[in-house]
């Protein structure tokens, strides 16, 4: 009979990790907001040089039959549409006025867990359900063994409940049932044994865990690191020759405190 440890076969684990880290981003488009603004201007401009005309033409005149007041319409709507001269003209207008804010703009993007890092760091490695997660040390809030949980009422399935440790009060999350969803059933859930949390840096947030493994000193090579942003923020990156997910702490506290599972 395989141990519980075993659930996750490393060949599955890879190609579950290497899935997560390989999201493409779609980069929005500005072209219907340009348009617009281009049709816009442009009727703006073609308006502005015909009202007066327009309103001597038909001032004082009354039109003899229905049919002529629709004619006389579409005649001024066409007189409103803009020539390709318009257009070019404004279209040049606009792409200086992008140019110009585009080469101002100063965008200061925080930094990902790759780059707060030091060339080498320390993380902690914990399992969970046979999966091998970790987590940088310098994210790490503390280890405390499992005491009485609280369940409340109310919250998602993966919130155990609240633990109280000295004056602190914990929220512990279901760690499997959070990161992998998809594997979570019957079995599974009857086959863990929980038995520390990890404190998520100075938040009340801890991750549920069956075994400490170990302590290492990793190089950032040593990490295939997320490629993009997207889905699962929470995921900084695949420990190769370990083969498990390197937990961004900041990104995961972020979606626990919002009720979001890990995808």
């Amino acid at each position: 009979m395989k141990d519980k440890h075993e659930f996750a076969k490393e060949s599955v684990v890879e190609d579950y990790l290497t899935d997560l880290l390989t999201e493409a981003v779609t980069e929005p488009s500005i072209e219907k907001v340009i348009a617009q603004k281009l049709l816009d201007k442009a009727l703006v401009s073609a308006n502005l040089s015909d009202t007066n005309e327009y309103s001597r033409n038909v001032k004082g005149k009354k039109p003899d039959s229905a049919a002529a007041l629709v004619t006389d319409i579409e005649q001024k709507i066409a007189e409103l549409l803009p020539d390709q001269q318009i257009i070019e003209q404004v279209d040049k207008e606009i792409q200086s006025e992008v140019e110009i804010k585009t080469s101002s703009l100063k965008v200061t993007a925080p930094l990902s867990l790759q780059d707060s890092l030091d060339e080498r760091f320390q993380a902690l490695f914990f399992e969970v359900a046979g999966l091998t997660l970790a987590v940088p040390l310098i994210e790490l809030g503390g280890i405390h063994e499992i005491t009485k949980i609280s369940p409340l009422i109310g919250k998602p399935d993966w919130f155990m409940g609240v633990m109280l440790k000295n004056q602190d009060k914990f929220n512990v999350v279901d760690s499997a049932l959070w990161v992998m969803p998809e594997k979570y059933d019957t079995a599974l859930a009857d086959s863990l044994n929980y038995k520390f949390m990890i404190n998520l840096g100075k938040t009340p947030w801890g991750l549920a865990c069956e075994k400490l493994v170990n302590t290492v000193e990793l190089n950032k090579s040593d990490v295939k690191w997320r490629s993009s942003s997207g889905k699962r923020p929470w995921l900084a990156g695949m420990v190769k020759e370990k083969m498990c997910a390197l937990i961004n702490v900041s990104e995961l506290v972020e979606l626990l405190q919002l009720g979001e599972s890990s995808k």
